[in-house]
């Protein structure tokens, strides 16, 4: 079961079909949202219903639709998916759809709450990413968070018809307990 989190400004509710909207379609059709995304655009309500269905039958994924506590309006999603509890690991993935509402430090503040969970509460040792070399303002942000890169994959993804670089970052837990010990 996928917990309700809230944060001082933000609301974090499980992503499901009440979010299937028009907004989120035109969100995953701007490129400004999409440019460094794997999906590139087209999308129809269809296309998201059926996301949205996937991603409701899949318990262990944790993923969350991004709310703003005195609106209630959906701006963006956070996700740990997939997670390994075998070696303590979670991969983080964060959209901020709405553009109006960029700049204003919700992606941060997103991030820190659901990473604080996933320490916390779920006992994740190290938590990874990837990111496209090129997306600046993820990278300053994921560093702010103490995110180090761990590698890069040269020329890995096509993105605006270029092949660009894909770094790889990690953030460990530095209150893991290990419960095999």
């Amino acid at each position: 079961m996928i917990p309700e989190l809230e944060s001082e400004r933000l609301l974090f509710k499980r992503l499901s079909m009440a979010h299937c909207t028009e907004e989120y379609v035109a969100w995953l059709n701007n490129p400004q949202v999409y440019q460094y995304l794997e999906t590139g655009g087209n999308y129809t309500l269809t296309d998201l219903r059926n996301y949205l269905t996937s991603v409701e039958v899949k318990p262990e994924m944790l993923f969350w639709a991004i709310h703003i506590k005195s609106n209630n309006i959906h701006i963006g999603n956070i996700k740990m998916d997939p997670i390994n509890m075998k070696h303590g690991l979670g991969e983080y993935g964060i959209l901020m759809g709405n553009t109006s509402e960029w700049g204003k430090g919700y992606a941060k503040e997103a991030s820190r709450t659901i990473i604080k969970y996933c320490f916390e509460s779920i006992n994740l040792r190290k938590i990874t990413l990837g990111v496209v070399g090129e997306n600046i303002s993820a990278l300053e942000l994921y560093k702010s968070l103490g995110f180090e890169v761990e590698g890069v994959y040269k020329k890995h993804g096509l993105y605006n018809n270029e092949y660009l670089d894909t770094v790889r970052m990690a953030l460990f837990n530095p209150n893991y307990k290990d419960a095999n010990k």
